[in-house]
């Protein structure tokens, strides 16, 4: 296993998170797919391996080779937020990335913006976990003018997939423009959430994830900055380590 985790057993979905494979989510699915095989065995979710295991994915030895990578894309519409390279316009071909890399959150197809793409799977479930209040900012176009009594509804928590979202931080920037800042990340929840008012989402662009701010041209993208990395880390630096705090 060549793993610095010494004897310690680990479940497997954050092993191959933790070496920079995919994340504890990406690996439960590849668990599900009987992809991914414990000395030659076929693991359950939730087996743990210790130190001499061999794992594999599709039969290929699974190790840390490369040192982690923090990159930050301006997505263009179009593109699939997927490593599923079966699917046409999936985003790890879109970048063609020389070593393994994989998104932290999603930005549907029909959204444009910043999107984070690493090894580093630790930090991709610190990311995506609710309780961490790690917030993201948006601009959104509309079909309609934006009312008064629009904005706060959108401020105040809005009934969508059976629950209601979070409140949240909503400013007019235009006619039919607004910004908005979540703390959650709900299936295309901004165009759900804009649906419930009557309104349709023409444009939705993520302009910020925490600390980092969108300032490449579409289609283009960048390393994070030394500093960035460091104050990224810091905002996760609480995050709950629990296996259930991952789901």
């Amino acid at each position: 296993m060549n793993w610095s985790g010494d004897n310690m057993e680990t479940r497997i979905n954050k092993y191959l998170s933790e070496v920079g494979f995919c994340s504890r989510r990406e690996a439960d699915r590849l668990i599900d797919q009987n992809k991914v095989t414990i000395n030659d065995l076929v693991p359950e979710k939730g087996t743990k391996i210790k130190d001499g295991d061999i794992v594999k994915v599709d039969g290929v030895v699974v190790n840390k080779t490369v040192e982690n990578v923090y990159i930050a894309l301006n997505k263009p519409v179009g593109i699939t937020c997927t490593t599923d390279r079966n699917i046409k316009g999936n985003v790890v071909d879109f970048m063609n990335y020389p070593d393994r890399i994989f998104h932290i959150e999603r930005l549907d197809k029909d959204s444009e913006g910043l999107l984070f793409m690493t090894n580093d799977g630790d930090i991709v479930n610190k990311i995506l976990r609710a309780g961490n209040n790690h917030d993201k900012e948006y601009i959104v176009r509309v079909n309609e003018a934006i009312t008064d009594e629009f904005i706060e509804g959108m401020k105040s928590g809005v009934p969508i997939l059976d629950t209601m979202t979070k409140p949240c931080v909503v400013r007019r920037t235009g006619h039919k423009e607004f910004k908005i800042i979540l703390t959650e990340g709900m299936n295309r929840q901004i165009r759900k959430m804009c649906d419930y008012f009557g309104y349709r989402v023409h444009n939705l662009k993520r302009v910020r994830i925490m600390n980092v701010h969108l300032d490449v041209e579409i289609g283009k993208w960048r390393y994070l900055t030394k500093e960035e990395i460091f104050d990224l880390k810091e905002l996760v630096a609480d995050s709950d380590k629990t296996e259930s705090a991952s789901k």
